[in-house]
């Protein structure tokens, strides 16, 4: 370590490690802390270890600035203060702990001791009790980080959300397979960056990559001692620092440029960049859990705590503990790493994981609460896309449909409608309202279909080979008895589990599962597909592949001919969607016409060849029906403000397990063309106006009349 010149009192703000002229600004919020003392570490391994009480203290805020210093320095604080669990103080000097703001991870945690948790493990009075060991040689370093990086002008491709179509990967798991790539550059920032990447992406047809967890997280312990990983990174550790082993090099600096310029090219390509984001809970787990970080910091400032029991955490998450957005600790610690990753990473929105629990207060899920509040008149958060997961596992947790203007949401009840209906378990008029986004939903809080992220499987749950091929769970491999992982699928009518030579039961998974696909892809609203699923990727039965790094959770490249037909079909859907704006409106469908002389905006057709009735929806029937989507109905108008077109566009859709008679509706352009199918239907090659077909059984068809000019 060079010289430390001198020591001065520096600026409480910004929060973190921020190199200055001559020096390092550091600075860290504790508003129950007697003492902070910085830590400051030898690059070598087991270095020296330097120890510099923060002079000043500004609002809860202790700061200094050591000059002598610069970027790539190794950082830790010990803090000074009660160690009273029972009034929810828990400091313990002994313990080395990671600056919350540290932009980059300079020493990862590399195995697990018992010397990294505050009490005495195995002690009668457990967490009561107070360890005097020193956790330097096992806790996790922050680095000092020089953040400049050549933008080259880089902007970001504000797709409009009703163009937009989310694929939700895995950084690792997208390219590990890829051999194509040099191998070092498989599972990586700069493997997602990739030529290879980039063109499958771009030929894909979708506009966002939502990202499974990049900030810096741990691998549970228990994980560790069965020999598996946290895979997803729901196990979040510092919420301003990338996840260092999605990276090619070792340099955290190296690190970082890979990483902006991951998102830089994905911008060069159109793609826009979202960041599933964890800040529900904390690595650092229950009382129980270890002292890492915020805990160690000032617990009471940073975790919901029981009003009655301080010892104990609030806990939403089923994880251990959740962040409070009731002390503005909290909320500020999530609004500045919000923006750091809008301004200085460059990313264009953020998925929330469990949202449900940042918007809990005293009493409860508070609509206007002060974490809606605080984002919705930033002048950057506002602006970038916000997806909500409505739920968390507390009481009245599960809020679909009640996030407020300016928030788009997972919507569940999506999901399980179009399940329902095309395993045959549900009558259709409730799939109506999601096909047409879900206005019963969004509609009251003045949003629109974009509001509603429409979604069939995401990595929480069966893939889609898996959904339509399993009738219950297979996770032997997570070593839990399969107890974990919901209970989410029932039989689809397709036949025994797994594999089978029987080609009828794999011509009708294979089948299913185009028809979940186009349903997602043709339905009003944003669709968000799951990476693997458009290849026919098979997670072996396993719901909850969490802890999976390996081929259960790694994406195939080599497709066999069923992953190539799905691959296929897949992007004709997106072709489709993106050519033909009446799939993807700003407005709800509502049944009604736009304006007097033009035809309603959605026609619901019966097989009998007429509209259907109040008795229709409530018939046993409806699981055969038409879609008809008037190209002439539209009344929008598009990004460059010219008014957008359409060729009107019918879905049909038979979800009952025998072959029905259907006759379409007389087509108010060109005649209907058989542009899309998930089985071979026999169809009139005279393209008749109004032709009667046999619709097999389990099938959707798209036809499509083309507008006349003039």
């Amino acid at each position: 370590m060079n010289e430390i010149l001198s020591i001065g009192h520096g600026r409480p703000y910004p929060l973190g490690a921020t190199p200055g002229k001559g020096g390092v600004n550091f600075s860290l919020f504790s508003a129950h802390a007697e003492k902070v003392e910085l830590c400051l570490f030898d690059a070598v391994e087991g270095g020296k270890e330097t120890r510099i009480e923060l002079p000043e203290c500004t609002n809860h805020v202790w700061h200094g600035f050591i000059h002598g210093i610069g970027p790539g320095q190794l950082y830790g604080y010990r803090v000074h203060g009660p160690y009273e669990p029972e009034k929810g103080h828990r400091f313990n000097p002994n313990k080395l702990l990671l600056d919350p703001y540290a932009r980059a991870i300079g020493r990862p945690l590399k195995e697990w001791d018992s010397c990294l948790f505050g009490y005495e493990i195995g002690d009668p009075g457990e967490d009561l009790s107070f360890d005097t060991r020193d956790s330097a040689s096992h806790a996790p370093l922050g680095m000092v980080i020089d953040p400049a990086f050549d933008w080259e002008g880089d902007t970001p491709p504000e797709t409009p959300w009703h163009r937009t179509i989310i694929y939700e990967l895995h950084v690792k798991g997208f390219t590990e397979k890829l051999t194509h790539l040099p191998e070092h550059l498989r599972g990586t920032y700069a493997g997602l960056a990739s030529d290879e990447a980039m063109d499958y992406l771009k030929n894909l047809g979708v506009s966002a990559v939502e990202l499974l967890p990049v900030h810096h997280h741990l691998d549970d312990s228990f994980l560790q001692e069965r020999g598996l990983t946290n895979y997803w990174g729901y196990n979040t550790l510092s919420y301003f620092a990338f996840e260092p082993t999605y990276a090619s090099v070792q340099d955290p600096h190296d690190a970082m440029r890979e990483f902006k310029g991951m998102v830089k090219r994905l911008h060069r390509e159109g793609i826009e960049v979202i960041l599933d984001v964890v800040y529900n809970h904390t690595a650092e787990t229950s009382e129980r859990g270890p002292t890492l970080s915020f805990r160690g910091i000032d617990n009471a400032s940073y975790y919901r705590l029981s009003q009655e029991h301080p010892r104990y955490y609030e806990d939403f998450t089923g994880c251990g503990n959740t962040l409070t957005m009731e002390n503005p600790t909290g909320l500020r610690l999530l609004m500045d790493s919000l923006r750091y990753w809008v301004t200085e990473m460059h990313v264009d929105g953020f998925r929330f994981d469990l949202a449900s629990a940042l918007a809990r207060e005293l009493y409860g899920w508070n609509k206007l609460s002060s974490f809606f509040d605080a984002i919705s008149q930033d002048p950057i958060l506002s602006q970038v896309k916000l997806i909500a997961e409505p739920w968390d596992i507390g009481m009245g947790g599960y809020q679909v449909g009640n996030f407020p203007t300016g928030w788009a949401e997972w919507n569940g009840r999506y999901r399980d409608e179009v399940r329902r209906c095309w395993k045959g378990n549900d009558r259709a008029n409730e799939l109506s309202k999601r096909l047409c986004g879900s206005a019963d939903l969004y509609n009251h809080s003045g949003r629109g279909p974009h509001a509603s992220i429409n979604f069939i499987t995401a990595h929480d749950g069966f893939c889609l080979r898996d959904l339509v091929s399993y009738n219950e769970k297979h996770n032997e491999a997570n070593k839990e008895d399969s107890r974990d992982g919901a209970n989410d699928n029932e039989s689809w009518n397709c036949g025994h589990e797994g594999e089978t030579d029987d080609l009828g039961i794999q011509t009708l998974r294979l089948r299913q599962a185009k028809n979940l696909m186009a349903t997602l892809l043709l339905s009003q609203g944003v669709p968000m597909i799951l990476a693997g699923d458009e290849r026919w990727h098979t997670q072996q039965g396993n719901n909850n592949a969490y802890c999976q790094d390996n081929d259960i959770s790694w994406l195939p490249w080599d497709l066999s001919s069923t992953g190539k037909e799905m691959l296929e079909f897949t992007k004709e859907l997106i072709r489709l969607r993106q050519e033909l704006p009446v799939l993807s409106r700003k407005n709800f469908l509502t049944g009604q016409a736009p304006e007097e002389g033009k035809p309603k905006d959605v026609i619901w057709w019966n097989p009998e060849g007429r509209e259907m009735s109040d008795h229709d929806w409530e018939s046993g029937f409806t699981r055969c029906f038409g879609m008809w989507l008037p190209g002439e109905s539209l009344q929008e108008l598009g990004r460059n403000g010219q008014q957008r077109v359409s060729d009107s566009v019918f879905i049909l859709s038979n979800a009952h397990f025998e072959d029905l008679a259907f006759k379409m509706p007389q087509a108010d352009a060109s005649p209907w063309h058989l542009q899309l199918a998930t089985t071979p239907i026999k169809f009139d090659k005279r393209q008749r106006k109004t032709p009667t077909l046999t619709m097999p059984s389990r099938s959707l068809a798209v036809f499509i009349s083309k507008r006349v000019s003039g």
